[in-house]
């Protein structure tokens, strides 16, 4: 028998898994989370504590490809942490499906 807190999720999941299945969805949501790994690799840069690396940073480094990077790596948070969680959800919504077709 299933709780209420588990059929409340079963119903939710029903309505929204397609939803949240979807990449450019996955990549608004995630994306906060994303920026918050990217970013302090951008500030680290811009911010010169480290007098040396700025000065060979700048002789032998484009900053379009940092921006890039910053990029990929936010995108990739984004996308593949969002698709994770729809992953873990799924599961959950499956075993739960399964245990109430059991009882």
């Amino acid at each position: 028998m299933l709780s209420r807190e588990e059929e409340d999720f079963m119903r939710y999941w029903e309505a929204n898994r397609d939803k949240e299945k979807r990449v450019f969805r996955q990549l608004l949501i995630g994306l906060p989370v994303g920026l918050l790994f990217a970013l302090p690799i951008l500030i680290n840069y811009l911010s010169g504590w480290y007098k040396r690396a700025t000065m060979v940073g700048n002789a032998q480094f484009n900053p379009t490809v940092l921006v890039v990077a910053v990029i990929a790596i936010a995108a990739f948070f984004a996308i593949f942490g969002k698709k994770h969680r729809w992953d873990m959800n799924e599961q959950k919504y499956r075993e739960l499906e399964a245990r109430q077709k059991s009882d």
